[in-house]
């Protein structure tokens, strides 16, 4: 166990793909100890190799599977015996089986469900028994607009549930002097928005997006890094429970751009 240094230790899931890498970056960027915490540990290795850091700043690469209760303990222990302390979740890692109500697979729902919304539970109980002993901590779970707007129902559904969680998690944790906010971003292009859509029809939607934005375009990973930055720092000690939507105002429309 290292003890030699008081910084903050943040564990983000899902580090690795767009958004998680560039949370990641941005919370080492702030001189955080970061858990890179991945499926894929071979990426989350090649991604901690190319982060600079500071003296005595340490990156710490960790396979977690989210769907997996005793995986996502053995992630605690790992970082709890590495650091003695874990301060910042950020509850990103998610899975999207896209169908709609009428031809989707319930066990596909099911394994969404595990990953996107039991997940994210059952990290933040592994963490609780370090928070009540430091009496401090912050939780940002990524959620998406689709909880307001719509969309594939089960991703919609676990992504709404991911706000109603923060809630929960912001009420019972604050004696403890624990934060919690979601971060409810638009359309991001990446691998995991595009999978299984064709450049076509991921264009026609983007389109569709920036027409509907206030602010004219798309969001970007750093948009999203930049706020879970924030929502972890000394700056927000006092907001909890809130969803901020990093959305360009499309939080105001409609998916479809009915209104436009």
């Amino acid at each position: 166990m290292n003890t030699s240094t008081q910084r903050p230790v943040a564990i983000v899931t899902g580090a690795c793909g767009a958004l998680g890498s560039a949370i990641t970056e941005r919370l080492a960027e702030d001189g955080m100890h970061v858990v890179l915490a991945d499926l894929d540990i071979g990426r989350a290795d090649a991604l901690a190799a190319k982060i600079p850091l500071a003296d005595g700043q340490q990156l710490l690469p960790a396979r977690v599977d989210m769907g997996d209760n005793a995986s996502i303990a053995a992630l605690v222990a790992l970082v709890g015996e590495r650091f003695g302390r874990i301060d910042n979740l950020v509850n990103n890692a998610a899975v999207n089986h896209r169908g709609s109500l009428r031809d989707f697979d319930p066990d596909k729902w099911d394994h969404m469900m595990a990953v996107n919304l039991r997940g994210p539970a059952v990290l933040c109980q592994q963490v609780i028994p370090y928070w009540e002993r430091q009496q401090s901590g912050s939780v940002v779970n990524i959620a998406s607009r689709a909880w307001v707007a719509g969309g594939p129902p089960a991703y919609a559904a676990g992504k709404a549930g991911v706000v109603g969680l923060t809630r929960s998690i912001a009420r019972e944790l604050a004696p403890f002097n624990v934060t919690a906010n979601a971060v409810a971003p638009g359309l991001i292009p990446s691998a995991f928005t595009m999978d299984g859509r064709s450049e076509e029809f991921f264009g026609a939607m983007a389109e569709r997006q920036i027409n509907q934005t206030p602010l004219g375009r798309l969001a970007t990973p750093q948009d999203v890094a930049n706020t879970v930055a924030f929502l972890l720092s000394p700056g927000a000690a006092y907001i909890t429970a809130e969803v901020i939507h990093v959305c360009g105002g499309s939080q105001l429309a409609p998916l479809g751009g009915a209104n436009k």
